[in-house]
């Protein structure tokens, strides 16, 4: 069980009654020094000297002007001038911690001040000691008081800044996601889409085909599915082994994504040059979610056309190409519906230090174009020139 801070007032009290309770303790030493023996009217005024501190939070720079007063009037009387020096001291060091600079410095001198004229009403005082120790003991407690607002400011600017960033952060994770539930969505109901077509128009005329476009869907949209259940169990982080054991789509998975959009209807050609090789997970993923929102976007918009896509293994890089023959591809209408798609492969590419382009072609159709590096080193030196 967390304990709660007690209120500040309550702890003003406490240190009130503590300030009190010493300022009587040591006047009752006061005949052992020479001073006078206290009566009614000196404890009065030691508490009038104490106990305002309670109420140094709300009221800090009154506070200390009571306190200043009942000092002095202890101290005209004849008392011994250092029983009620407790409160003053901390009430000047609340107005430095939370006022202006100029105000805690009048404050100390008139603090200084009041021990000046405490030494020139007291019969043999050393005043050269007594200046000293006034100046060193008001600039002593200024410096500290003016340091602790120094941490108060620092500390809040720190929490604001801290605040900033977990809100960056949160719209960092919900434009990741964001992307993450496009590329999902997208893929999977633009190939669900034209299978349903497709099952539509045979139905009667051919029912074996009809039967595998419904399978495509059933299969297709049970991949997505499970990508979006998986996605979900990372948000809500109940079971992150549940979460491991689904993984990030890889390159691996590259040939079963190209089949599943060559039984959408779009005839694909699928050609690895290189020595394939483990790569870091984010670069495949990357690499595969700019393979599927580009086959995604030749199924929704490039008609009757052909696509190749391309993946080569270099030995500091792997290159992405995917490109279409659509005769009628809008590149304007690409760029306002799929927009979103493309604002996510090019973060994405930026991200993992990669290059891309993506836009169409002089001899027709559409081509994206990906190179991403393989090594940190790399990645770290290609922020600077994503396209």
């Amino acid at each position: 069980m967390r304990l709660r801070n007690p209120p500040p007032l309550a702890v003003d009290t406490l240190i009130a009654c503590g300030t009190v309770v010493m300022a009587v303790l040591l006047g009752l030493e006061s005949p052992a020094q020479g001073w006078p023996q206290l009566d009614a009217r000196a404890y009065v005024l030691i508490v009038l000297a104490q106990l305002p501190v309670a109420l140094r939070g709300r009221w800090p720079v009154a506070v200390f002007a009571v306190m200043q007063c009942a000092t002095i009037a202890y101290v005209s009387l004849g008392f011994w001038p250092v029983v009620c020096t407790f409160g003053s001291l901390l009430g000047l060091y609340t107005v430095a911690s939370v006022r202006p600079v100029r105000v805690a410095v009048g404050c100390a001198v008139c603090m200084t001040g009041m021990w000046v004229y405490a030494g020139l009403v007291t019969r043999g005082s050393s005043m050269p000691s007594v200046v000293v120790q006034a100046l060193l003991y008001c600039s002593v407690f200024v410096w500290f008081g003016h340091l602790a607002q120094r941490s108060a400011v620092l500390s809040r600017q720190l929490k604001a800044e801290q605040a900033e960033r977990a809100r960056r952060a949160v719209a960092e994770e919900r434009g990741r996601i964001a992307r993450e539930l496009h590329d999902v969505v997208a893929h999977h109901m633009s190939v669900i889409s034209v299978q349903a077509g497709l099952a539509r128009f045979v139905f009667e005329s051919d029912p074996g085909k009809a039967r595998g476009a419904l399978g495509t869907i059933a299969d297709t949209s049970g991949e997505a599915l499970e990508e979006l259940r998986r996605m979900l169990q990372v948000l809500r982080e109940e079971d992150p082994q549940a979460a491991e054991r689904a993984p990030m789509p890889t390159l691996d998975r590259l040939a079963d994504l190209v089949e599943r959009v060559r039984s959408g209807g779009l005839p694909v050609e699928f050609v690895v040059e290189g020595e394939p090789r483990p790569l870091p997970p984010g670069v495949e993923l990357c690499a595969y979610r700019v393979v599927q929102e580009a086959l995604t976007n030749v199924l929704k918009h490039a008609g009757r056309a052909h696509a190749r896509v391309l993946l080569r293994y270099r030995p500091h890089e792997l290159t992405v190409s995917v490109r279409d023959d659509g005769e009628g591809v809008n590149p304007d209408r690409v760029r306002t519906s799929a927009g979103h798609g493309l604002i996510g492969m090019r973060e994405r590419a930026k991200l993992y230090g990669g290059t891309i382009s993506v836009g169409p072609r002089s001899e027709g159709g559409y081509a994206v174009d990906l190179a991403l590096p393989t090594s940190a080193t790399l990645a770290r030196r290609g922020d600077d020139r994503t396209g």
